[in-house]
């Protein structure tokens, strides 16, 4: 659940909980363990905690949520240096992933705990990602990959003069040029709304189908201002931004969050994950009107997680039980149920509760036949250890350019600026 500065994914509604508790040594007088989990944003994990203990009566479950990933992330850095504070299980969003994965000593080997043996329960470039470049450790066990869709208000297209139907949505945009055209053609429509949210998942949904790097090279050398990929991203969102077609808001800001239900934008680039979010924010009243079609490009990942054990954990034994059920083809499938958080078990992505879904809210889209073609055509793409905050370098300045406090090549020499302080250089 990643992407998904781009990947500050959070489940808006939820009480975040600020979690410098749970050492992980938690054990009642009659022997009952509490294994304390940290998430962030939604992992759709309630009923299968609940299932979890009632067949381990020994295991109660606590979980620690801080909704918005880019508060979870320094808080989690914080954890594992000071050695204490992340209790016994850990998500790793796939933007983190790297820079942890140079500290593998952090995490207890899953190997270790015959995790070995489920190698075939994920796709094939999921289970690498988390196992050191050696083969001999496993840090972490994959749960959701962000697979995309374009997600778009009914109502906001038939008042454009544009089409509703799904399909025919899709076809206005199997490139990210014909996006923008249509986008134009939105706008001069002048239905009182912008064409989409913000240029921030704009670019990045471009910036992923762009190859199989980003900002790093695979020997972990920034090439933020050498990869035509980068640029090209950010060339064609600053178009799109030129062209009037951004609502200009800050993602998980109040105004983003109204946005979903008072109808301020047309589209918006939605991750399976995302899917949940709009609908707690657009509420009953909106049912129906908002729908999902295909996201222009071919394929991409926006987000994506894993769940690893720190070593601190003084249950590693347990919490790597309870890593191995929540991560489990059925625990994926009950956490697509509950949150549309899309697997990367390939027996998830063929079980008839995935491939056959349909979202109700999103007047009956069929999600799991959107959602599954999208990630069958899902390359994986390298991010350095430094991602993340070079991302919100590049970021920030793609955001002034679109609140008209820089024109784009004085924004582009900045975020090339920037990323170099961000990692380091």
């Amino acid at each position: 659940m990643s992407a998904k500065w781009w990947a500050a994914v959070a489940a808006v509604g939820l009480v975040a909980v600020a979690g410098c508790g749970g050492s992980g040594d938690d054990a009642a007088a009659d022997g009952t363990i509490t294994l304390t989990v940290k998430t962030f944003s939604q992992f759709g994990y309630d009923e299968l905690y609940k299932q979890y203990e009632s067949t381990h009566p020994g295991i109660k479950i606590k979980e620690d949520n801080i909704a918005k990933l880019v508060d979870y992330t320094p808080k989690l850095q914080q954890w594992l240096t000071a050695g204490s504070g992340a209790g016994d299980v850990v998500a790793l969003e796939e933007g983190i992933l790297v820079k942890l994965m140079a500290k593998p000593d952090q995490f207890a080997n899953l190997l270790d705990q015959g995790a070995g043996s489920l190698k075939g329960n994920f796709l094939e470039w999921k289970w690498n990602q988390a196992l050191t470049t050696d083969g001999k450790k496993l840090v972490g066990l994959g749960t959701d990959i962000g697979a995309q869709g374009m997600c778009y208000r009914t109502d906001l297209f038939a008042k454009a003069g544009l089409p509703t139907d799904r399909e025919q949505v899709g076809a206005l945009w199997p490139t990210w040029d014909q996006y923008l055209a249509t986008g134009k053609k939105f706008a001069g429509a002048n239905t009182g709304a912008s064409f989409f949210d913000t240029s921030g998942s704009i670019y990045q949904n471009i910036l992923m189908q762009q190859g199989d790097t980003t900002y790093f090279d695979r020997s972990n050398n920034l090439i933020v201002d050498s990869n035509p990929g980068v640029r090209k991203a950010w060339d064609q969102t600053v178009s799109m931004v030129d062209a009037g077609l951004s609502g200009k808001l800050q993602m998980w800001s109040p105004a983003w969050n109204a946005g979903f239900k008072q109808g301020t934008f047309a589209t918006i680039p939605c991750p399976a994950w995302m899917l949940g979010i709009i609908k707690d924010q657009a509420g009953p009243e909106n049912a129906g009107k908002w729908d999902v079609a295909r996201v222009p490009g071919e394929g991409a990942v926006r987000g994506g997680s894993f769940l690893a054990v720190p070593t601190q954990s003084k249950h590693q034994k347990e919490a790597a039980e309870l890593v191995k059920f929540l991560t489990s083809p059925e625990g994926q499938t009950a956490a697509f149920k509950a949150k549309n958080n899309f697997p990367s078990a390939p027996q998830a992505l063929d079980d008839p509760a995935v491939a056959g879904a349909v979202n109700e809210y999103f007047n009956n889209a069929p999600v799991g036949k959107i959602f599954a073609k999208s990630a069958k055509e899902l390359k994986p793409v390298y991010l350095g250890p430094e991602n993340q905050q070079v991302g919100e370098a590049v970021g920030d300045a793609l955001t002034a350019v679109e609140q008209g406090k820089l024109k784009p090549d004085e924004a582009w020499s900045k975020a090339v600026a920037d990323a170099q302080r961000a990692a380091g250089k």
